[in-house]
């Protein structure tokens, strides 16, 4: 059996079953290892060596929920969280009834605008996340709203735009990385419209999220209204502080895009992070004494995503370096013989299970891409239908896998309050509405195109 495949169905199994998704990560890991005869030193060292290379994704995050927390003590939030209640109690119960379903759906659209808008308009990814969704918790749990349904939406929002929309984010995905890598393998991409090509895989995230709303999460789910800045001293309200709050997130989301325009966006996180700590202590909106307390608060919050975003940065280290993904491409392809639909299912089904190891279709598909595009050209696969196989193989897992920064992200800000599981929650309800209609719809622009 192939290593990675088992290490992959090892890690998932074993956080199916409640075990903690860090030590999922890490006994599947060590499976696929031993499997493929790197022997517990090496595997070890592979697994270092990513450990090392996640650590600063971690603290950038950890920094991240500092900033969050000191943007929820200045006040700007809840003044937010108020806006919006006012505007749903009213006195008649029809209209409150009214208002609070507007106020439901307009919460949802503004989440996904900000998701869609994250990958390229403004493209900070997932740093809006922690800013953004633990001041709403009240106000969604006021409105009953689902965060199953949160989470889709989030992930929908992330996954879907770099996948289909080539700016931004998306440009680096579907431009350089996509057709940069089917290029290098040998297939002539020229003519080829990747926005129409790609089309056909985005319509199934959409299915998929149509789905999620109308159909899976539409009921109201209950939760309890928890303080989730507990401990922390609370300032007073005052127009000072709220100015300073946005002008530090303003500041914070600026210099992530500038440095990501250079083409340093590598520490963008970081060092925007740092400038908008920066601010909240040089303008006293945060007062020094109380900014230990304001700032641990915050790095509390972000510490099991960051933990488990080290931890899988070793996991896919030592898939890396078994050597075994070329392997299972082969084997696969061998199974099915000269048939166009199986084959096509089979890349498809592979690319979900590597990117659900490794948890970024960034890092998968130029792996897939070198094995891929000659499979596809001896099968007699059109340049638009292997565009279509290796973009759509490439995408798939990423909504779904436990690692990865789509799903670890919408539990960074909807588990603030502890009542939000990461794989029941998040995992789950992105895995079955986004990767089987994705794996539907690659396979029928494969077929058509």
């Amino acid at each position: 059996m192939n290593a990675v495949l088992i290490a992959v169905v090892v890690m998932l199994v074993l956080a199916l079953l409640r075990v903690h998704v860090v030590i999922s990560l890490f006994l599947g890991a060590l499976v696929g290892g031993l499997l493929s005869g790197l022997g517990i030193d090496q595997t070890m060292i592979a697994f270092e060596d990513g450990l090392a290379g996640g650590a600063k994704i971690a603290l950038s995050y950890a920094l991240l929920g500092a900033f969050a927390m000191a943007v929820s003590s200045s006040g700007l939030p809840q003044l937010l969280a108020d806006w919006i209640m006012d505007k749903v109690g009213v006195t008649s119960e029809e209209t409150r009834s009214r208002a609070a379903s507007l106020a439901k759906w307009l919460m949802l659209a503004g989440i996904l605008a900000m998701s869609v808008m994250s990958q390229n308009l403004i493209p900070v990814h997932i740093a809006f996340i922690p800013l953004i969704i633990p001041p709403l918790l009240a106000v969604m749990n006021k409105l009953r709203i689902d965060r199953r349904l949160v989470a889709c939406v989030i992930t929908f929002g992330l996954v879907t735009t770099y996948m289909w929309i080539p700016l931004g984010f998306g440009s680096i995905f579907l431009n350089d990385i996509l057709l940069g890598n089917i290029q290098q393998a040998g297939m002539d991409t020229e003519g080829i419209n990747v926005l129409h090509v790609m089309a056909i895989p985005a319509l199934g995230m959409v299915a998929g999220l149509l789905i999620a709303v109308f159909v899976s999460y539409r009921k109201p789910r209950d939760y309890q209204t928890i303080d989730i800045a507990a401990g922390v001293e609370t300032q007073s309200v005052s127009r000072y502080k709220v100015i300073v709050s946005i002008i530090a997130i303003i500041a914070t989301f600026g210099v992530q895009v500038w440095m990501q325009a250079i083409g340093t966006e590598a520490d963008s996180l970081l060092i925007g992070a740092l400038v908008g700590l920066a601010i909240f202590m040089g303008t006293g909106a945060v007062h020094w004494k109380a900014a230990d307390d304001v700032f641990s608060q915050g790095m509390r919050m972000m510490a099991l995503i960051g933990f488990i975003m080290i931890t899988a940065q070793g996991f896919a280290s030592v898939m890396k370096a078994t050597g075994e993904v070329e392997s299972l491409v082969t084997a696969s392809a061998n199974l099915v013989g000269d048939s166009k639909g199986l084959a096509a299912f089979a890349m498809l089904l592979v690319g979900l299970v590597v990117t659900m190891g490794i948890g970024s279709s960034f890092s998968t598909l130029p792996i897939i891409a070198t094995i891929y595009v000659p499979l596809c050209a001896t099968l007699g696969f059109s340049p638009a239908a292997t565009v279509a196989i290796v973009g759509a193989a490439g995408a798939l897992g990423d909504a779904g896998s436990p690692a990865s920064d789509s799903t670890l992200g919408p539990t960074a800000g909807l588990d603030a309050d502890g009542q939000h599981d990461h794989i029941r929650d998040t995992v789950i309800p992105t895995f079955l509405h986004f990767n089987l209609p994705l794996l539907a719809s690659g396979w029928i622009a494969a077929m058509v195109l």
